[in-house]
């Protein structure tokens, strides 16, 4: 499957941004899908992943209650929507996907990241 992440750019703190992750090759609706992010001299960690059908969600704690992941089956687009951004949510964001056999793991293929920027 084929990822492309969109929708990053500079926003202040307290606003907010949505990504896009475009899949395309395989079925989507049969993929659990993820964000992961990496910022500067950092690891690349989760942020949050939704199950194929978009029934079950989960998030890392530094974003639970700020960000929620959403999929459009229709579309074969997973979206991430930021509220409250802060200045450490500055990271290159990824969106994943693995097929829903290995749910809760998301991250058997990777799209390219989109730059998200936070500024006080």
């Amino acid at each position: 499957v084929q990822l492309q992440a969109s929708g990053g750019g500079l926003v202040q703190a307290g606003g907010s941004l949505r990504l896009s992750c475009a899949a395309s090759g395989r079925t989507f609706s049969s993929y659990g899908m993820g964000w992961f992010r990496q910022a500067p001299g950092k690891e690349r960690e989760f942020v949050a992943a939704i199950s194929y059908s978009g029934g079950s969600t989960y998030y890392a704690d530094s974003v639970k209650g700020r960000f929620t992941i959403s999929r459009d089956n229709a579309k074969s687009t997973v979206y991430l929507q930021m509220n409250s951004l802060k200045l450490e949510d500055t990271a290159v964001y990824y969106c994943a996907a693995a097929h829903r056999t290995s749910w809760p793991s998301v991250d058997d293929y990777w799209g390219q990241g989109t730059q998200v920027t936070v500024s006080s």
